[in-house]
């Protein structure tokens, strides 16, 4: 074989694996979330006549294995007949989901975040008229080794009620791949990791295996259709008198 073929089949064979390399990559952060959810989803305090308001998650996201980042698009929908008035849209991250950021958003203290949970962001909105919906990009990190959930209370602006709540609702798989460059992840799905070498990584957050399926969601709207999960959850922590 002469040597210029040999140098052109080597230049082939680097260029079919550098194009692997991209397309690996680029599925890793791809867009592609299906249509939205509002899985999870419940009204907690009664919304004013005519204004229907409502969130969605996508179906499905996709965590970079090395970076643990992705990329999550959160929906507040006005589905009613009248303009919502001051609102404000939260986006709450709670054990392996971590929210970094929210596009146009402000991040919540951490004093004010319900217990459990580990980040936050208020989204402000002046006035959603009716049958309008927003779209903000949220920027997160998922430990693919815990579970993760997500929560979007719907609030007054003065967050005094909320409107609607959707979560804390998972996402994960119960198939992962850790050599894999990305893990999709689905709504609704509690993860279930593997350790490489063990049946499975320590979880965190409630007992899920201890209660009945569907018992800890359950539970969790319980809560929040009497209205406990933020009110009583946000409020600052006292610090003991002397």
């Amino acid at each position: 074989m002469s040597s210029r073929r040999t140098t052109a089949i080597a230049g082939s064979l680097v260029a079919t694996s550098f194009s692997a390399v991209m397309i690996f990559s680029s599925a890793a952060v791809a867009d592609d979330q299906g249509p939205g959810s509002s899985k999870g989803g419940k009204v907690i305090d009664e919304a004013p006549a005519g204004v229907k308001l409502t969130t969605e998650l996508p179906e499905k996201i996709s965590v970079d294995n090395s970076s643990q980042k992705t990329g999550i698009t959160a929906t507040v929908k006005n589905e009613g007949t009248k303009d919502s008035g001051k609102i404000q849209l939260l986006v709450v991250g709670f054990d392996g989901l971590t929210v970094k950021n929210v596009e146009g958003c402000s991040a919540i203290d951490q004093k004010n975040l319900p217990e459990g949970s580990n980040s936050g962001f208020a989204c402000p909105l002046d006035n959603l008229p009716a049958g309008e919906s927003k779209s903000y990009a949220v920027d997160a990190t998922f430990d693919v080794r815990k579970e993760g959930k997500i929560c979007l209370p719907v609030q007054t602006g003065d967050g005094k009620k909320t409107y609607w709540q959707q979560g804390p609702v998972p996402f994960g798989t119960t198939n992962p791949s850790p050599d894999a460059p990305a893990t999709p992840l689905l709504l609704g799905t509690d993860n279930k990791p593997v350790a490489p070498g063990a049946d499975e990584l320590p979880k965190t957050g409630l007992g899920r295996d201890v209660l009945p399926l569907g018992a800890a969601g359950a539970a969790l709207l319980a809560a929040g259709a009497a209205g406990l999960w933020w009110s009583q959850l946000r409020r600052p922590r006292r610090s003991p008198q002397g």
